[in-house]
């Protein structure tokens, strides 16, 4: 399931996503995503590396959240998500969501 979701991620990301940064979504025990926007061509691994914004989900609700399913500023609300870093990051992470689907 971690694959899948890392390899679509990367797919949908590209070489040159133009962030410009580095992400990592952190799933607890599930695992984690590390998003290299910083480095060319862009990279996404399962490594648990320090990024500029780290957002933290339950697999589960990342899944909603992939499917459109669940409302990013709704479930940020209700704590199902947090954002540690830059929230912007963040919010761009749910676009590439929105072009993975």
């Amino acid at each position: 399931m971690l694959e899948d979701i890392t390899r679509r991620l990367a797919e949908a990301l590209g070489e040159d996503s133009g962030l410009g940064k580095t992400l990592k979504v952190d799933f607890g025990d599930n695992g984690k995503i590390f998003i290299d926007a910083a480095s060319a061509p862009n990279r996404v691994s399962n490594d648990d590396l320090p990024a500029n914004c780290t957002v933290k989900i339950t697999l589960e609700n990342f899944l909603l959240l992939a499917k459109g399913k669940l409302n990013p500023a709704i479930a940020m609300l209700q704590k199902k998500i947090q954002i540690d870093g830059d929230a912007t990051l963040a919010m761009q992470l749910a676009a590439l969501l929105q072009k993975s689907r």
